[in-house]
């Protein structure tokens, strides 16, 4: 555990002072070329182009990455495997970096390009109306997709399950879900939100104890999270709770003006000319608070492991 934490800490620090190095590095060309040439092998009716073809693409860099990683636990007292860990955490984290484009959209001068810094939350494409509701749900599902599933399923089974995770991601989203047969693509998102659920449920847990408990239950509670399918929009929901509950705190504190009740609807036109994104800064900071509780929860189990 004590190993898990120190490659966890490795991988972020080193992502956030050298996020040149990351944009150079997290590069996944060689999968999207790995996916149109499994499409050019199987001709229709064939198992790639079934429901679970996506596990044709998955099986290969996954299993190899797990053969490194058991190879590579013992030499050097673990030091090589580590290592291994904390290029595997840093190689599938982000791609992009949250904090780069969060900032890209609270910086940008005018509409057009706010507008266009706000289009890279979306891979698929941005949905049709743009208001404070849609950019905060933004916020948390790419928290969700480029930071907590990846160290949720690192936890768990290590390297391998983070690029597990980065996989399907990107077997869903972007030109590389194109790339795949319908039924492929089905059962790609399918395995995907069996991924997520966990860590969309955990994220959650952690906004009701870094923002106000009662109304992240409510909201949990409203959209379904205590029910057993596998969509995670009690997240969506959860996040905008928290957000208008930050906003209406600080309205109360400083009597700014501030108006939580607009944050679920605020059109695209006023968001993209507004001086300051109150939604989007918290937002941000409520992600940045639900890290810390994770790495501190990680860290106690470290801490208890060591008193045992």
């Amino acid at each position: 555990m004590a190993v898990t934490l120190l490659a966890v800490v490795a991988a972020l620090v080193i992502g956030h002072v050298a996020q040149s190095l990351a944009a150079a590095m997290r590069h996944y060309d060689w999968y999207g070329h790995w996916l149109g040439w499994l499409d050019a092998q199987f001709p229709e009716g064939s198992f790639w182009r079934g429901r679970w073809g996506v596990s044709l693409a998955l099986l290969p860099p996954v299993l190899a990455v797990s053969l490194f990683q058991v190879a590579l636990h013992q030499p050097l007292y673990g030091l090589v495997g580590l290592l291994f860990a904390i290029a595997v955490l840093f190689y599938t984290w982000g791609p992009r970096d949250l904090d780069l484009d969060i900032d890209a959209i609270a910086n940008a001068t005018d509409p057009a390009s706010r507008r266009e810094a706000l289009l890279r939350l979306w891979p698929d494409g941005a949905p049709s109306i743009l208001d404070g509701g849609a950019i905060v749900s933004a916020v948390f599902q790419n928290a969700l997709r480029r930071w907590f599933g990846v160290l949720f399923w690192f936890l768990v089974f290590g390297p391998w399950g983070a690029m597990l995770y980065r996989l399907t991601v990107l077997a869903c989203e972007g030109s590389f879900a194109r790339k795949l047969p319908h039924e492929t693509a089905t059962g790609a998102r399918t395995l995907l939100k069996l991924l997520d659920w966990p860590v969309a449920q955990l994220l959650t847990l952690s906004l009701a104890l870094v923002g106000n408990f009662d109304t992240v239950l409510g909201a949990w509670r409203e959209n379904g999270g205590a029910s057993f399918t596998i969509d995670h929009h009690f997240l969506d929901a959860a996040g905008r709770a928290s957000v208008r509950s930050e906003l209406a705190e600080e309205a109360a504190d400083y009597g700014d003006g501030v108006d939580a009740a607009t944050t679920g609807a605020a059109p695209v036109a006023t968001i993209a000319t507004a001086a300051e994104l109150p939604e989007l800064r918290d937002a941000m900071s409520l992600v940045w608070r639900s890290l810390l509780v994770w790495l501190a929860v990680l860290a106690l189990f470290v801490i208890a492991g060591y008193v045992a």
